[in-house]
């Protein structure tokens, strides 16, 4: 990013917050899924173990995957309002 006003700036921490954030929440929901029975069910120490690390592991990744999607599709969208000169071609 270069410069730009501080309404430009100014979007652009917003949307990384929101990135972070939806991510965060993304990962939490899926390690609680994928590694919850663990903390449910008394399993052996493998399933446990297993179920920890796949969880970390999946949920890890989804939450990066998240951050690059959300920040990709903001770049692609204030690009698309730049070259058009500021309207929002999507809007009703």
């Amino acid at each position: 990013m270069t410069g730009g006003s501080r309404a430009d700036r100014d979007a652009t921490t917003v949307e990384i917050g929101y990135a972070l954030v939806s991510a965060g929440f993304l990962g939490a929901v899926v390690f609680g899924a994928i590694a919850g029975p663990a903390a449910v069910w008394n399993l052996p120490h493998r399933v446990t173990a297993a179920l920890l690390l796949t969880g970390t592991v999946v949920a890890g990744l989804l939450a990066v995957v998240r951050v690059v999607h959300v920040l990709r599709t903001y770049e692609r969208g204030r690009r698309e309002r730049d070259r058009t000169g500021g309207t929002d071609t999507a809007a009703p």
